[in-house]
């Protein structure tokens, strides 16, 4: 062959290895609606797309803080008097009907959401409704920001609180460490303050208790300082995880946000990983700005879905990316403010899905080991693996971390079909009986998949916690599909 042709040649596979990303993107934005799917009037859902309700009334609650009060309480005395209950929402990212009760009122909580800071003792003082975004907004004009916060900045205070989120900040227990007290409008209307030293037993109840308690308005948060922020990442085998961990984590006090995560393509399916951390140094803070679009990122992440090429192509990418960003300067409130929109759905046929599972560090290497061939051989489509580091909390009743454990958040692309929905059970249940074998437990804000048995060997203080229910809520005025599945 003549050295033109071969020359030739080479540049239509230089050609074809850059079309095929742009392809895979194309083919990604062709399959996609760009409807919203609206809600008919009467009925409520949330963020699995797999609840659609119909319910007696949605009320938006008012934003001033004399008007909630006034209304919730004529709500209240209302729902009795025509045997009705209430559920309670907010950004709606639980899964499993959490904020929904079949013909019963729904109490949107997203407009109140009024905030007031404390300087001097770095206390925020917040509406329930509140975005962790409106948050981070607020504070970043006082240099400071959120202690402890779940990845996106999407979801409300309220819910956040109601299912005791984590985050990834460094060697932090969940969200309940940071609350340092809640008002709560009662079943009877009185609104009580709760903290450690009032009314303990309800605060331990309401964060981590769903809803089931009452309305939580306003919350009093610890908040940090605003900092900056240098990323830094190590490509690793998991088994080098825990050690580089200690090393690179635990023994360093510069870290401040931290996460893992596990290769999920068929070629090495969990058997690389990164571990990419933000240590603090002495720069200037940008300030928060405005979002830029991220829709090329969306895409790439979406077109990983069902393609054992877009998530080859997402890994080289994102481990790519890694080296370019090394050492880049953020500033700490920039990091949290991730949107859920970076990754957002918008095939209609289908819905993406989360589980968590918390594993004690002994087991560490052995969970990754025995859930491998059940995610390999399952039906439904795996998109995501992070890590995070999770202390043991020491506040909340239903209590998911019990000791020092690391958070394994699994993200599934499950189609509407009942066959898959079948499948999604069936790979629940497997997953939870390998967590509860390493000592684990599973995370209840997702689908109903699992039996109160089994619900119960991962949360033995269950019952009593449903005992407390009927003693401070005896008409079970405040309920939802969560509470009637594992009562």
């Amino acid at each position: 062959m003549k050295k033109k042709h071969l020359w030739l040649l080479g540049l239509l596979i230089v050609i074809l290895f850059l079309s095929i990303p742009t392809f895979l993107i194309l083919k990604t934005k062709w399959r996609e609606n760009d409807i919203t799917q609206k809600i008919p009037n009467g009925y409520a859902n949330d963020a699995s797309q797999l609840n659609l309700t119909k319910v007696d009334t949605i009320i938006q609650v008012p934003t001033n803080k004399k008007e909630i009060e006034n209304q919730l309480k004529n709500i209240l005395k209302y729902a009795k008097e025509n045997n009705l209950k209430i559920s309670i929402a907010g950004a709606k990212h639980s899964m499993g009907g959490h904020t929904i009760c079949p013909n019963g009122i729904v109490l949107n909580m997203l407009p109140y959401k009024q905030m007031e800071l404390d300087t001097i003792n770095n206390i925020l003082t917040i509406g329930s409704g509140a975005l962790w975004e409106d948050a981070l907004k607020y504070l970043d004009h006082y240099g400071k920001s959120i202690a402890i916060m779940q990845a996106f900045s999407s979801f409300s205070i309220g819910g956040s609180i109601s299912v005791n989120g984590h985050g990834w900040q460094k060697n932090l227990p969940p969200i309940a460490a940071s609350v340092i007290s809640f008002t709560l409008m009662k079943q009877n209307g009185e609104i009580i303050n709760c903290s450690r030293q009032e009314n303990q037993e309800l605060f331990k109840l309401t964060i981590g208790g769903y809803g089931l308690f009452g309305v939580v308005l306003d919350v009093k948060l610890k908040v940090v300082e605003n900092i900056a922020l240098q990323y830094k990442y190590i490509r690793l085998s998991p088994r080098q995880y825990l050690g580089y961990y200690k090393k690179y984590i635990s023994d360093n006090p510069n870290v401040n946000l931290v996460f893992g995560r596990l290769r999920i393509s068929d070629k090495h399916f969990l058997e690389e990983a990164t571990l990419n951390y933000f240590e603090k140094v002495a720069a200037p803070i940008p300030v928060l700005q405005k979002e830029k679009s991220t829709e090329a990122q969306r895409l790439v992440f979406r077109g990983s879905v069902n393609s054992e090429y877009g998530k080859r192509l997402r890994w080289d990418l994102e481990t790519g990316m890694n080296k370019v960003s090394k050492n880049e300067i953020y500033s700490r409130n920039k990091l949290l403010n991730d949107h859920v929109s970076l990754i957002e759905n918008k095939d209609i046929s289908s819905t993406d899905l989360l589980q968590e599972y918390f594993i004690p560090e002994r087991n560490f290497n052995q969970y990754i080991q025995e859930i491998k061939p059940i995610l390999k051989n399952s039906k439904i489509d795996l998109l995501n693996v992070t890590i995070r580091g999770v202390q043991k909390d020491n506040d909340s009743y239903l209590n998911y971390a019990k000791e020092n454990v690391f958070g394994f958040v699994l993200l599934f692309n499950q189609k509407k079909t009942d066959e898959q929905e079948k499948e999604m059970k069936f790979l629940t249940n497997q997953l939870v009986d390998v967590a509860l074998k390493n000592e684990g437990t599973f995370y209840l804000p997702y689908r109903l998949h699992i039996d109160r048995k089994k619900m119960r060997k991962s949360y033995p203080s269950a019952d009593k916690f449903f005992e407390l229910k009927l003693k401070y809520d005896p008409g079970e005025l405040f309920n939802n599909k969560f509470y009637e599945h594992y009562k």
